[in-house]
């Protein structure tokens, strides 16, 4: 239960500062699979906040190892994300104003990230 308490409180951290995404326990990179950290790198290419920037948090975030399929990943429009997304001020008014009109948020994210 501590350790649950504390990854939440990590996930909280890590998004306010705009980290890539949310995981590990703030000691370690946080393990993920081949796939998964190619997704996490290949995503920063959309990054209106900085890709290089974007890169070298997943680079010191996370390690190429085990699958975590606790790592929220998620397609829409062909698009492939994993984690927390680090939206810019122009994305988040794109995903309100999708969402205001009926789009799912997950989906209005992801597609107002990668695509406006």
């Amino acid at each position: 239960m501590k350790r649950f308490a504390a990854v939440a409180g990590l996930i909280v951290v890590l998004a306010a500062s705009g980290a890539t995404a949310a995981a590990g326990d703030g000691m370690d990179r946080h393990e993920v699979s081949q796939e998964q950290y190619d997704t996490l790198i290949a995503q920063c290419r959309y990054s209106d906040t900085g890709k290089a920037k974007c890169r070298a948090a997943v680079k010191r975030m996370y390690r190429v190892g085990r699958t975590d399929p606790g790592l929220d990943c998620r397609t829409y429009s062909g698009v492939t994300v994993c984690g927390t997304l680090k939206l810019s001020k122009s994305e988040r008014r794109c995903a309100r104003d999708s969402e205001a009109q009926g789009l799912p948020f997950r989906r209005a994210e992801v597609e107002c990230y990668a695509l406006s």
